[in-house]
């Protein structure tokens, strides 16, 4: 009788496909599961609040409540960002919602792994990703899938994380030192046998809509996925290949209810709501008592200077930030990655510390590189084929692209202040962030020389130079109709 039973311990174990969860969770008796879920948080707190007490009254008219995210939950609020303990306030405010789950985004590894490792750590809950390997890493190896418990029924969680162009999140090389990562897609295959064994399966990603689409042509076995990196704002749900893919947007300005019924050992029905949190009214007090808590914070409010307009948009806000790299750094041209600015607009009136570093969390370094006009066309032409799109605010000069037939750069004019043509025989400073110098491929022969100054303290000088500034309508950058 021993014999038997470890014989069939042994296949359990070798054959984790065995059915035994599917017919443990098949009962005709219809359970409903709700999965509350947000997005993008980006360190915007304001809204913790209204989650907790909209999660709360959900537990108290539900059995089986569970609320997730979908990655980048640190990046975009100096509160937390700009924390003694980094990171800290957000996993602190979590914690008080009760989150049962995250993946894993890009801006995780903003903090550096020596960090993500502590607010991990303080997380009750936990942080999982299939495409990472973190063996050669200080960062500690999450679990590839986690299993929701509802009751008898157990559903499980796969996360998976964005890569780009370079094969790596979108983060600084410097903080991804040692890790390895596979393509998500390819590697969330190897773990169908999920749905065969518990009879349902979830995706919890930080691909963007244009990698969860692909991701669920390639796996019709996926009941859901919850998504992130793309902001995406989805009313209603879209369905590819059966597949229900939802997300919320970005900065907890909505959370998003994915309701699902289980019976007989599969999802039998999903449904989708968009709640936008900026509307609710109730809010938990105790949450709440911790976001006020935070939010006083008297060195962050301090103003630094002012618009006398608005400034709406990536090129007024990115002219913005690269003239102060020139006027403060002493460099012929700047550039900004508009990937790198993190808000949309900044009302008329006082500019506060906290918006500085909200507009530009990062902390990346500008570093100067000496470099030729062929060298700097070489630097718009590939920032602009990673997305077939312009990515490079600028200051010192102005450009246009002038894509081919296929929305490849083919050339660029670039004119400087007074409107003439750069000149080909002389070299230029050239100041750009240490994300832009380290992630984009670009011609260089100088590798670069550190200016130990920040971005956003160049921006921070700057407008305590100049008191105010003015940038409406202003557009340095542009594309040409592809002949």
């Amino acid at each position: 009788m021993k014999i038997i039973t470890s014989l069939l311990i042994f296949f359990a174990l070798i054959f984790p496909g065995s059915p035994s969860h599917v017919s443990a969770q098949k009962t005709s008796e219809a359970t409903e599961i709700v999965i509350l879920h947000t997005n993008d948080m980006h360190a915007k707190i304001d809204n913790m609040g209204k989650l907790a007490a909209l999660a709360e009254s959900l537990r108290k008219t539900h059995k089986h409540v569970f609320l997730v995210a979908a990655g980048d939950n640190f990046t975009g609020n100096p509160i937390v960002d700009m924390a003694k303990d980094k990171g800290y306030p957000m996993i602190d405010l979590m914690n008080h919602c009760g989150f049962n789950l995250s993946t894993i985004g890009n801006h995780e590894f903003d903090l550096g792994q020596k960090r993500l490792n502590a607010r991990m750590k303080q997380a009750t809950f936990p942080f999982i990703s299939c495409n990472i390997n973190t063996s050669g890493a200080e960062l500690k190896q999450p679990k590839p899938y986690f299993i929701l418990k509802a009751g008898k029924i157990e559903i499980p969680v796969l996360g998976i994380i964005q890569l780009g162009p370079s094969g790596m999140p979108d983060s600084h090389p410097s903080k991804l030192q040692g890790l390895k990562f596979s393509k998500g897609i390819e590697k969330a295959k190897e773990y169908k046998w999920l749905k065969k064994k518990y009879g349902m399966l979830i995706a919890l990603t930080h691909l963007g809509v244009e990698g969860d689409e692909p991701l669920a042509k390639a796996m019709p076995e996926l009941d859901l996925i919850i998504g992130g990196h793309s902001h995406t704002t989805m009313t209603k749900p879209m369905m590819v290949n059966n597949v229900m893919i939802v997300q919320t947007g970005s900065g907890l300005k909505n959370a998003g209810m994915t309701t699902l019924t289980v019976q007989n050992g599969s999802i039998t029905n999903r449904t989708y709501a968009l709640i936008p949190l900026d509307s609710r009214k109730e809010s938990d007090q105790k949450v709440q008592a911790l976001v006020d808590k935070y939010n006083n914070n008297d060195t962050l409010n301090r103003v630094i200077g002012y618009t006398e307009a608005p400034l709406e948009g990536v090129h007024e806000l990115g002219s913005m930030m690269t003239d102060a790299v020139t006027s403060r750094l002493k460099v012929d041209f700047a550039f900004q990655n508009i990937g790198g600015i993190r808000i949309s607009s900044l009302p008329a009136g006082q500019i506060r510390l906290r918006d500085v570093y909200q507009l530009d969390p990062f902390g990346n370094m500008v570093i100067s590189h000496k470099m030729n006009a062929a060298e700097i066309k070489s630097l718009i032409c590939t920032s602009f084929d990673r997305e077939k799109q312009l990515e490079l605010e600028v200051s010192g000069m102005t450009y246009s692209v002038q894509p081919d037939q296929d929305g490849t750069c083919k050339d660029v004019e670039m004119l400087d202040i007074s409107g003439k043509p750069l000149d080909a025989d002389k070299e230029y400073t050239v100041g750009v962030n240490s994300y832009i110098s380290a992630s984009f491929k670009f011609d260089h022969r100088d590798p670069g020389t550190s200016t130990f100054t920040t971005s956003a303290q160049a921006l921070i000088d700057y407008l305590g130079a100049v008191k105010k500034v003015n940038y409406s309508g202003v557009k340095r950058i542009s594309v040409k109709t592809a002949e």
